[in-house]
């Protein structure tokens, strides 16, 4: 299976966002090939969750799955972990009081 470049991904998902008119930037610029890619979620009323892509070795998929949650500071916190850990990390945050991030959708596993 080809693999999408993570500049390519992440330029998909944010128009995407943009064609829901849900606001999104890139906190972090990571490897623009194999960098790995954080969604941080903001809730705008203080909370905040951030997502992280997983590959089940069991399955072979590969699924998001929640990272950290609750409020932003903390949220913010996991994150600067993430990136000290790995300097090619992305980081793109989702505003949407609804809390749509679209990361379920086809085609953004």
């Amino acid at each position: 299976m080809t693999r999408l470049t993570a500049d390519f991904w992440v330029h998909a998902y944010l128009a995407r966002l943009r064609f829901q008119e849900i606001p999104a930037f890139v906190v972090a610029h990571g490897d623009d090939t194999a960098g790995a890619v954080l969604i941080k979620l903001n809730t705008l009323d203080g909370q905040a969750t951030a997502f992280q892509r997983s590959f089940d070795l069991m399955s072979g998929e590969r699924k998001w799955v929640e990272l950290s949650s609750g409020p932003e500071v903390d949220v913010d916190e996991a994150i600067q972990r993430q990136r000290s850990f790995d300097p090619d990390l992305w980081v793109i945050e989702v505003e949407d009081r609804q809390g749509r991030h679209l990361l379920g959708e086809d085609g953004l596993d």
